[in-house]
């Protein structure tokens, strides 16, 4: 069992979830679980939305889907956001805390 919190998306075959992390990481990577979200490091600073184009490409990247499939849901402006990928199933997600961590 995960520690990692998701929830199916309202349509079919989307997956949401919070991401916990800093920007201006020494490097981008998954780094575990942290209160039931997703703990991610970003290299990318948190200005002009760097660290938040960082994120959606590193999850799109990692999930093998496009960029236009990751959403900021909320907390854009916060260490804590909401998280929802098109075309995901829970497992794919957590999978990245096992392969990642």
């Amino acid at each position: 069992m995960s520690l990692l919190h998701l929830q199916p998306g309202i349509e079919r075959g989307t997956v949401t979830f919070a991401v916990r992390g800093p920007p201006r990481a020494s490097r981008n990577e998954v780094a575990g679980v942290m209160e039931g979200a997703l703990k991610i490091r970003l290299q990318a600073p948190a200005v002009e939305d760097r660290a938040n184009e960082a994120l959606r490409e590193l999850l799109a990247g990692l999930l093998r889907r496009p960029k236009s499939a990751v959403r900021i849901l909320a907390g854009a402006r916060s260490r804590l956001k909401r998280i929802e990928v098109f075309g995901v199933t829970p497992a794919e997600v957590e999978a990245l805390v096992r392969v990642e961590a």
